[in-house]
């Protein structure tokens, strides 16, 4: 019995090993600091997508991608996950390695950690009913008798969505938020394509 255990601790060792590293390489990863010059590189980047947007436009025509719901809180890596294997895949990971970022899922991390802070921002001024009046717009939907179930189910599925990148929001780093406040400007000029 004794020999079983000491075998089966062996064979897992190195399986617990792996799981470790990952675990601590990716929370490394996570805590590297947002500085000025990579969040400028992404908005920079993010501009520059435009002058290859005709080009990503025809490498993904005639994908038949099933339509869901977006992540709000992980807008950029989950639609640069709804890519991979694609060629404008390669194409934009070739256009952000200009900007100095090592990988697409880099590039999409940073995005998703600099609008999540951003949005942390944006609700510091707003009241906590915010959670109270979405809960409320739910049971209106849930009541509405003019809506099919499907529409719905798709409404909800929206509002939920919202919901979970609002909370997402709070939970931001304070050194990514403060990181992020002095490019507010340019990241609500940069949203309203200006």
């Amino acid at each position: 019995m004794k020999r079983s255990q000491s075998l089966r601790t062996f064979l897992y060792r190195p399986a617990f090993l792996l799981a470790l590293i990952l675990t601590l390489v990716s929370s490394l990863v996570q805590a590297e600091p947002l500085t000025d010059d990579t969040i400028e590189s992404f908005m920079q980047s993010l501009d520059d997508v435009k002058s290859i947007e005709a080009e990503l436009d025809e490498l993904t025509r005639g994908i038949d991608k099933e339509a869901e719901m977006p992540d709000f809180s992980r807008i950029f890596s989950a639609s640069v996950e709804n890519m991979e294997g694609e060629p404008a895949y390669d194409r934009l990971e070739e256009h952000v390695d200009e900007y100095g970022f090592d990988s697409l899922a880099e590039w999409s991390s940073v995005g998703d950690r600099i609008y999540r802070a951003w949005m942390a921002i944006e609700m510091e001024g707003q009241a906590p009913a915010e959670k109270a009046e979405m809960e409320k717009a739910l049971a209106e939907l849930e009541a509405a008798t003019q809506l099919s179930p499907e529409q719905k189910a798709q409404m909800r599925a929206m509002m939920e969505n919202a919901m979970g990148a609002m909370e997402s929001a709070r939970e931001a780093p304070a050194e990514d938020i403060e990181a992020v406040r002095p490019h507010v400007p340019m990241l609500r000029q940069q949203a309203e394509g200006n």
